[in-house]
């Protein structure tokens, strides 16, 4: 069976939701293999094994940790290399899809990002897609080099597999090309008790018919443990913060459930939401576009509506 290398999303050692999706994704194709980048992954070594990894490969060399991305990069390419990978899996984030791009240029391979599931299939591995905002499904293959392919958090239900997960480190050489920008400063970002917006299994997400006032939206989030996104127009009008953003140019999330509060829905915003699993939507406008997409549509001021279901959902738990 292939190896499959899966470029393990953690913080500080704690491995994320991401990685078990990844991790099932790849099992589908072959064997797969975590690869762990700085300190920690003896300490992640029982959490990878319950996500079915065969082998997890440590990469702590300084570079990773003090330079940007292309050092990384150039792990996975030698690693690739000695192992013969058949594909490799990374998050689709923006650091994610950066590594994809200069690892498919180092190993001469093609690359596809935002996929929503993997499969084995004639051709090599399969690589679903929704594109088009979402209006249409693909099928596609890498047809030259390795398989580079970067998976959409929460399009994947992860599934528990015992694994060996045996930890093996790897020593990787660097070229000057890599040590091309250093990081000289880094803050650790706030914690606002909310899960990451790529990695929330629910998203409250706020646009123009909020005015400004983003506290019904944050209130109904908390009470059902949710993620806080916002769409282009709040964030254009410095309601919310640029990374929370929701849409094509901002951040694709792909939740269990997406409720969208005082947002129109134009195609800018669907394209970045489309694929959540349930969909929800609070307007005054009857006639506003994201209705055509919901499960559930109320026409009504987010005000009124989002308190009261804040109440509601905290009555019930």
């Amino acid at each position: 069976m292939s190896e499959v290398l899966v470029l393990v999303d953690h913080s500080a050692g704690e491995v994320r939701k991401t990685t078990g999706e990844m991790l099932t994704a790849a099992r589908r194709i072959g064997e797969a293999s975590a690869v762990f980048v700085g300190e920690g992954a003896e300490a992640a070594q029982p959490a990878l094994a319950g996500m079915g990894a065969a082998k997890v490969y440590a990469l702590n060399a300084p570079e990773l940790d003090e330079y940007l991305v292309a050092p990384t990069a150039e792990a996975l390419a030698q690693l690739v290399q000695r192992t013969g990978a058949a594909a490799v899996v990374l998050p689709s984030t923006p650091e994610g899809k950066e590594i994809a791009g200069r690892l498919a240029v180092m190993t001469a391979s093609g690359v596809i990002t935002d996929a929503i599931d993997l499969q084995a299939g004639e051709g090599g591995v399969q690589v679903t897609k929704s594109v088009f905002a979402g209006g249409w499904t693909t099928t596609s293959h890498v047809a030259k080099g390795v398989a580079i392919v970067t998976l959409k958090p929460n399009s994947v239900t992860p599934e528990p597999a015992e694994g060996a997960a045996a930890v093996e480190s790897v020593e990787v050489e660097f070229s000057n090309v890599a040590r091309g920008a250093r990081i000289v400063s880094s803050e650790e970002k706030q914690a606002s008790g909310r899960p990451a917006l790529t990695e929330a299994a629910i998203v409250v997400s706020g646009g123009r018919g909020t005015s400004g006032d983003f506290g019904p939206v944050e209130a109904f989030a908390d009470s059902l443990g949710a993620a806080v996104g916002a769409s282009r127009a709040a964030v254009d009008s410095g309601w919310y913060p640029h990374s929370t953003q929701v849409g094509q140019t901002g951040v694709t999330v792909s939740p269990q459930l997406y409720v969208a509060a005082g947002i129109s829905g134009a195609i800018q915003h669907r394209a970045g939401m489309q694929t959540s699993k349930t969909i929800v939507a609070v307007n005054k406008d009857e006639e506003a576009p994201i209705f055509s997409m919901v499960d559930l549509g109320i026409v009504g001021d987010l005000f009124e509506v989002l308190p009261q279901a804040t109440e509601k959902v905290n009555e019930a738990k």
